[in-house]
């Protein structure tokens, strides 16, 4: 069987993804782009919903966790008034309820119940697996399964009126893992009644933000180094770097870790992360 040729395009693409396509057709764009094979997202964004997705191509997919662990800014609307199956406006309509005097007041103190650590229940409309199957597809066969509660946390949890009395502009800063249909949904049942969220669009992933990301069909691809902007950054020589390239445990540099280690000409080597109570090992080496 022909071995299958290493990849030789590597960097992260920036992407605003559309609405009307998943995260999975977005890399198989950037597959067709950029003519590699090895191409991963760190992030799943709704088909429906917008923003931005960190795509890494070649051995950028070996950063691949580090980005996915950033925290995430979304922008959307809570929609009083009705509950759907999806938890968002892609579903049925599974309840009405009469919320018409909704105050300001009321949704804003139900937002800062939910602000900080808290425990979610991952909806069943997710691509989150359980027993090695996804929520959605299960969902879609009519089959609901007990989910965990899961520790996420909530750092800003911002209200604002539009036009329409039972309809609020939010802002959400979170942690990973963190689903802003289910604080919606919570919104509702805390309001006393229930809702459902519209217009998803997730506005920042660490410090990248929609402001720099583009297209999947004009995205361009930044050097790895730019991939791991958000991390400790170290610098070292080239005797170090020789040693880096051969994923050698260093004494420990400054700081907590983890640490995205660098050659004297800026090129991305390795990230590493802190190992016993002085040294520092390889979590990934990219160097070739």
């Amino acid at each position: 069987m022909a071995r299958r040729k290493p990849p030789s395009t590597h960097g992260l693409a920036v992407v605003d993804k559309p609405a009307g396509v998943t995260s999975h057709d977005v890399v198989g764009m950037l597959r067709r782009k950029f003519g590699e094979r090895q191409v991963g997202h760190a992030g799943t964004l709704d088909p429906d919903a917008t923003g931005v997705l960190l795509v890494a191509v070649g051995r950028g997919t070996r950063l691949v966790r580090f980005l996915t662990d950033l925290g995430k800014t979304y922008t959307g609307e809570v929609v009083f008034g009705s509950a759907t199956d999806t938890l968002d406006d892609s579903g049925g309509v599974t309840a009405t309820y009469d919320m018409d005097g909704l105050e300001l007041a009321t949704v804003r103190d139900a937002a800062r119940s939910l602000t900080g650590p808290i425990m979610q229940v991952p909806p069943m409309v997710s691509a989150l697996k359980v027993d090695g199957r996804r929520l959605h597809e299960l969902a879609r066969e009519g089959i609901e399964v007990e989910r965990e509660p899961r520790p996420v946390t909530v750092y800003r949890f911002e209200v604002e009126p539009t036009d329409d009395p039972l309809v609020f502009a939010i802002e959400v800063q979170c942690s990973k893992g963190t689903y802003v249909r289910s604080l919606a949904d919570d919104l509702g049942r805390l309001c006393g009644g229930g809702a459902h969220l519209r217009r998803l669009r997730r506005t920042a992933v660490g410090s990248f933000t929609v402001a720099e990301a583009a297209a999947p069909d004009a995205v361009e691809l930044q050097p790895l180094r730019v991939a791991l902007r958000d991390y400790s950054n170290v610098t070292v020589d080239e005797p170090t770097a020789a040693m880096v390239r051969q994923g050698r445990v260093l004494p420990r540099f400054d700081g907590d870790g983890p640490w995205a280690v660098l050659d004297l000409d800026g090129e991305l080597l390795a990230m590493y992360e802190p190992y016993r109570t002085t040294d520092a090992k390889p979590a990934v080496v990219i160097a070739p």
